[in-house]
């Protein structure tokens, strides 16, 4: 089981990756979607109100979240599927 672990690594990697790029699409298109605006504000942009930033920082979190947990458990059945074993 350790070395299904040990090889798994370097693909767990690359799919973090590609799910934090997923995860940042995903965000802009929904903060588009939410508030008619191509960018989210940055925490120490002046203009920008409390509600808002924390708002759109929960937003993001919890997209990526998802998007994470989706990639990495996606990651592990298909190992599972190929090698009869789970990577962790």
């Amino acid at each position: 089981m350790k070395g299904t672990k040990l090889w798994y690594r370097p693909i767990g990697l690359a799919l973090g990756a590609l799910a934090g790029a997923a995860a940042g699409f995903a965000f802009k298109q929904v903060w588009q979607l939410v508030s008619g605006e191509d960018d989210a504000p940055d925490a120490t942009d002046e203009e920008r109100g409390w509600g808002e930033v924390l708002a759109a920082a929960a937003l993001q979190g919890a997209i990526f979240a998802v998007v994470r947990a989706a990639v990495d458990r996606g990651g592990a059945a298909s190992v599972r599927r190929l090698t009869g074993r789970w990577p962790a």
